[in-house]
């Protein structure tokens, strides 16, 4: 699975109404009990902004372990193309569906899955995707 860029947001930001779905997903990650990716968008976007509220330090630590904890999906040329033919109307979003397909990334766990529901692999909420972890 490839985690969407709020998802990853609600843990370092600690959104009350989501960070506790959020950080189960990282948990499950951490523990090497699901594979989990983060698109290369994902780690630039996080810099940005943790960059508006910690020292450059602070925030390159804090890149330093969601890399340890998940794999990073490339974005290339491939990626590139394969978001612009596709059907998902958010170039963002497009770029993240196509980088975790060409990873192998048989979901994208996001908040917004409609923004998804064109994408070449599934969308999921992180409560629908930790309801079917339990199933497993």
């Amino acid at each position: 699975m490839i985690i969407d860029t709020n998802v990853v947001l609600d843990v370092l930001l600690g959104r009350d109404a989501f960070v506790g779905n959020a950080a189960r997903i990282f948990s499950l990650v951490e523990r090497s009990e699901v594979e989990g990716l983060l698109c290369a968008t994902t780690i630039t976007t996080v810099d940005y902004l943790l960059c508006q509220s910690l020292s450059r330090k602070e925030a390159r630590q804090t890149l330093r372990q969601l890399i340890e904890i998940f794999e990073v999906a490339a974005v290339n040329r491939s990626v590139i193309e394969g978001a612009l033919r596709g059907a998902i109307a958010d170039f963002e979003d497009a770029v993240m569906a196509e980088a975790g397909r060409l990873a192998g990334a048989d979901a994208v766990v996001t908040r917004n899955a409609k923004d998804f529901q064109k994408g070449a692999i599934k969308a999921v909420d992180p409560a629908e995707f930790l309801a079917g972890f339990k199933g497993r």
